[in-house]
């Protein structure tokens, strides 16, 4: 049987960048249930980075996301696509301004930089074809090529001796006093770590209990939250960002940019049971609707199904954006798992910034 200083169950964006930071001195094992990085949410998302316009001061999420934007944006001088292109949040109507000034407040609060209220005739100078009536200006956003970013992480980790099992999902989990047994891949093989990093994503509630957290009791039950996106086959003249105010469960049917320049419409919001990434091309008119209240001139025949994806979230109080759970569980007994739960947006941009977190807990559990 294999033994390892750290296990990561989990190979996404999150597990990649885990990996690179904690495999240089130590012997480190990646389980993925797939037959390669990143598949599920990692590739399947608006590949923003982003500026912590919209979550709780003091905040995980809030302060991994400004300290991971800082550490992405000087990946660019590794050969990752990163850049920084700003952003424009829009109050369509004058009745949505108000809200709008909460959002830049409550932003600058939690430590967003650069925000600047700008009026609709200079949005629409800076975007033409907006509807404004007024917009938050967030210079600090920008976008990031996700499957750069995770093939950055995969060859540091793999230069420093990390070991990834790809088509190996985890099975089952037996905890010793010198670590967890991990039982895995279709032959039933096994490893012995000192450390598990469960980041296992959309399964991560499922891995957690199998390692004996009672998901329900802890809170870690997770929903799955399909997002759809549409391309808009038409060239237009823009350069930034654009973003209605945020909603229930997300931040709206929003405009992303490609590196090429190519214009996305997305994500909506469906609540799913199983993983099904198929874009329903009937859901196009809506898409246009919704992207009309900002940009009128966009039209159903200018759209085209793209991608989808699908989010892990935690349940909350309507209107609230849950934290991430990154957390230790030697108070359940579980001495040496560190439970990576929740990890949906701002993940990304959040990620290398995660990584140092994992890290902190892994050296402060193995001294």
């Amino acid at each position: 049987m294999e033994e390892v200083d750290v296990a990561i169950v989990g190979a996404g964006v999150v597990g990649l960048a885990a990996a690179a930071r904690l495999a240089p001195g130590r012997s480190l094992l990646v389980l993925e249930a797939h037959r390669r990085y990143g598949v599920e949410t990692s590739s399947r998302n608006s590949e923003v980075v982003h500026a912590g316009l919209y979550y709780a001061p003091g905040s995980l999420k809030s302060r991994l996301c400004h300290e991971g934007r800082r550490r992405l944006y000087a990946l660019a001088s590794e050969g990752v696509f990163v850049k920084k292109t700003g952003k424009l949040v829009v109050a369509a109507e004058d009745s949505e301004i108000g809200a709008l000034e909460a959002l830049k407040n409550r932003a600058e609060q939690a430590g967003a930089q650069g925000l600047a209220m700008i009026d609709g005739k200079e949005a629409a100078r800076r975007c033409p074809g907006l509807k404004a009536a007024a917009a938050i200006w967030s210079p600090e956003t920008g976008i990031v090529d996700s499957e750069e970013l995770m093939g950055y992480y995969h060859r540091r980790a793999e230069a420093a001796g990390a070991i990834f099992l790809f088509g190996s999902p985890l099975e089952r989990v037996e905890s010793r006093p010198d670590g967890y047994v991990l039982s895995f891949g279709p032959s039933g093989e096994r490893a012995l770590a000192r450390v598990v990093v469960n980041a296992a994503g959309l399964h991560s509630d499922k891995v957690a209990a199998l390692a004996g957290v009672d998901v329900d009791a802890a809170g870690y039950r997770l929903r799955w939250c399909k997002g759809s996106y549409f391309r808009c086959r038409r060239d237009m003249p823009i350069a930034h960002l654009v973003y209605p105010l945020p909603e229930k469960h997300g931040l709206g049917v929003h405009l992303t940019l490609d590196r090429r320049g190519g214009i996305r419409f997305g994500p909506d919001i469906e609540f799913v049971d199983k993983l099904d990434y198929d874009v329903d091309p009937s859901r196009r008119e809506a898409f246009a609707r919704a992207a009309r209240r900002y940009l009128p001139a966009v039209s159903a025949d200018d759209l085209l199904p793209d991608t989808s994806g699908i989010r892990p979230k935690l349940k909350a109080p309507e209107g609230v954006f849950p934290d991430f759970v990154i957390r230790e569980e030697s108070s359940r007994g579980l001495r040496g798992w560190i439970d990576l739960i929740g990890i949906e947006s701002p993940g990304l941009t959040a990620s290398p910034a995660i990584a140092e977190a994992v890290a902190r807990l892994v050296e402060a559990g193995t001294q």
